[in-house]
């Protein structure tokens, strides 16, 4: 699913007017980034050929020792279905999401998340602040995994169980199917969570980096 089709216009709208709410009273600049997947994870489709092409094999060997009336004895035979159950096997991966999560591990899907995440903060110039108080939310769909990466202006003085329990919350959220509710409800968390360290706003305090969402499919 593309990004664009997760979120209508009004959703678009919400979510940028809820950061410039929560950054009305404070020094920090939040910027909420959004990508479908952080990773193509092509060893998924090979994986599922593999599966795919094993499971043609035995079943041709079942089928030989238990319905002989269906053996395959022509091994040019047994090569072409084989060979077409593998394909079979990396198209299905490649095209269904949930399955080809099955045949990642886990700390695969984690480690290109947080190298997504940190390619955004750099690629968005969340660092690029007078007090380097920026705020990255980063949420990755096919993982669903939920990254917050403050700067250092804020990370030295903001503890990272205050960043785990609002990653908490989103994906909380998102689970009930309250995405775009659990995005603003962060968003104005982080506000306030700044605004409690005493990163409050100042007379000269101009907005840094614009307040919409950063998409990619």
């Amino acid at each position: 699913m593309s990004i664009k089709n997760r979120f209508t216009q009004q959703e678009f709208d919400r979510i940028k007017a809820a950061v410039k709410k929560a950054e009305d009273k404070i020094s920090g600049e939040i910027v909420p980034v959004f990508v479908e997947r952080s990773g193509f994870y092509t060893i998924a489709n090979y994986r599922g050929a593999m599966l795919m092409a094993a499971a043609a094999f035995i079943s041709i060997i079942i089928f030989d020792r238990y319905v002989p009336s269906l053996a395959i004895l022509d091994p040019m035979f047994m090569f072409f279905i084989v060979t077409i159950g593998g394909l079979l096997g990396g198209i299905l991966t490649h095209s269904l999401p949930a399955l080809k999560r099955m045949l990642i591990s886990r700390n695969h899907l984690d480690q290109a998340t947080k190298k997504r995440a940190e390619t955004a903060f750099l690629e968005e110039e969340v660092f690029n602040t007078r007090h380097r108080t920026g705020i990255l939310i980063f949420i990755s769909f096919f993982e669903h995994e939920v990254i917050v990466l403050a700067d250092r202006g804020i990370s030295k003085v903001v503890d990272q169980k205050e960043w785990d329990d609002l990653v908490q919350r989103i994906i909380e959220q998102i689970r009930l199917g309250r995405v775009t509710e659990g995005i603003e409800e962060s968003i104005l968390r982080c506000g306030e969570i700044l605004l409690e360290k005493g990163f409050v706003k100042t007379q000269d305090d101009i907005n840094e980096l614009r307040d919409d969402l950063r998409t990619e499919d």
